[in-house]
Parts: structure tokens; C-alpha cells; sequence
């Protein structure tokens, strides 16, 4: 599916598609505008269309679930270098090497590139990472000085992917299967949910921790905190991310 917009409105279509397409999508340039691509089998491809009814739909060669490669690049945030298995980390430097697989989360991500750069700024203490996807934000925060790491994902394969990211990193990560709105969620000294705007809300009233790092939502945006208190904003790109502390 491609998507035409103009590049003035691109935000909002950039976060509706990403409650659809979780995964990612491939962004192009074009004149004023800019073209959103997802890759998505039948079913899916089905609930595309019915959001984005002027799109275009078409056949891709078979493959199109590994084209996100072609796209994964690194970045250095918070003074960690993160980047995919094919990519050569500077020496010396504190680095996450990311195999994303099917699961969210290269660390090129406006939202993710947010939250390393606000738990970079945060004290060090143990971490609870909330909808974990590939891991990525639990790794850069062990760069960072992080421990214990617990990441929780409602999708096993995010579990999963986050588990080998952390082996391959040499990192001790402890992940689960949990669903962050309805079970217990662990405690910790502080946590970062990077997920979509209502299921932040939702966690952030039943989260037990004294600092939380939120994204996944437009710049103008801010989830609802009652027993937190603001505490400092990032944005980039169009997109936000905040620190709350608990009050009392």
C-alpha cells in the first residue's frame, strides 16, 4: 500500500498507520508531499484500506518481509551507537547491535531515538520496559549504566526477539509475555512505554515505579497522568516523548 501526503500533513498519517502497521514502513520524498509504504499480507492489507480508502494497493515480489533491511541504518543517541548486525560500531563506544526481525523497534525511530535520549538524562537504577519490541530501549539503557532490565510485551515473538537481541548483546535481560494493561506489572525504580497513546494512559495508572519515559504519540500530544507530574519533554520529527514523576 502507498499512501500520498502532503508533507504538511504527514504526522497524522504517520501515527495512524502505525497503530496498523507496528512493524514499520517505508517513507519516500516526493516534491511537497511524501509517500508512506507498508508491506502487509491479505488481511492486513484489507484493514489498510479500509483506513486509507485513496491509497494504492499492489502485488509486491515475493520478500517484501525483509525490505525494511534496506532501510535500517544506524544512529548514535544518548552517546550509544545503535545499529543492525550488518552495521560496524565504532570502537570503543558503547553500542546495541539490533536484529529487529518481526518485532518493533530499529532505534532509528523518532520515538525510539527520544526515550534514550530522556533515559539518558534520568538516574540510573533498575528499568522496566513496557511493550519491549526488538528491545532496543531495554539494551541502550544497559549502555547507559541500567540495571536490573525487565522487558514485558503482549506478542510472544517480541519476547522472543528481545531475548536473542539481548544474548547477542551480552546484556541480562529478563522478558515476558504480559499484557501491561490488565496483569501486574513488575516494579522497578523507573520505566519507559513507548506504545501508542491510550495504552500508555491506561499502564500509567497502574505502573509502580518513581520515573516513567512515554512515547509513541504527535508533538501536541501528551498523555493523561493523574498521580504524575511532568517533568520534561523531547521531540523530534514530528513526534514526542516525556518524563512524569510520581507525586508523594
Amino acid at each position: 500500500m502507498a499512501l500520498r501526503v502532503p508533507a504538511g500533513e504527514v504526522e497524522p498519517a504517520r501515527a495512524a498507520l502505525l497503530e496498523l502497521v507496528r512493524d514499520g514502513f517505508e517513507e519516500i520524498d516526493a516534491d511537497e508531499h511524501v509517500v508512506l509504504v507498508a508491506y502487509a499480507g491479505a488481511g492486513r492489507a484489507s484493514a489498510l484500506v479500509q483506513r486509507f480508502p485513496e491509497a494504492a494497493v499492489s502485488p509486491v515480489e515475493e520478500g517484501w518481509e525483509d525490505a525494511w533491511r534496506t532501510y535500517h541504518r544506524p544512529v548514535v543517541v544518548g552517546g550509544v551507537w545503535i545499529g543492525p548486525p550488518w552495521g560496524t560500531p565504532p570502537p570503543g563506544e558503547p553500542s546495541v547491535v539490533i536484529d529487529p526481525g518481526r518485532a518493533f523497534g530499529t532505534g532509528a525511530h523518532p520515538t525510539t531515538r527520544l526515550c534514550v535520549e530522556l533515559l539518558a538524562r534520568c538516574e540510573r537504577g533498575s528499568l522496566l520496559d513496557v511493550g519491549c519490541g526488538s528491545g532496543v530501549l531495554a539494551l541502550a539503557a544497559s549502555r547507559l549504566g541500567f540495571g536490573p532490565l525487565l522487558a514485558v510485551d503482549d506478542d510472544p515473538v517480541a519476547v522472543e526477539t528481545a531475548t536473542q537481541n539481548a544474548r547477542a548483546n551480552d546484556v541480562e535481560l529478563e522478558a515476558r509475555v504480559l499484557d501491561a494493561e490488565r496483569e501486574p506489572l513488575p516494579t522497578a525504580d523507573g520505566a519507559v512505554v513507548n506504545i501508542l497513546l491510550g495504552p500508555i494512559e491506561a499502564v500509567l495508572t497502574r505502573l509502580e515505579t518513581t520515573w516513567v519515559v512515554t512515547s509513541g504519540y504527535l508533538v501536541g500530544e501528551r498523555p493523561r497522568h493523574p498521580g504524575w507530574a511532568h517533568a520534561g519533554q523531547a521531540t523530534l520529527d514530528g513526534w514526542a516523548a516525556d518524563r512524569f514523576d510520581r507525586v508523594g
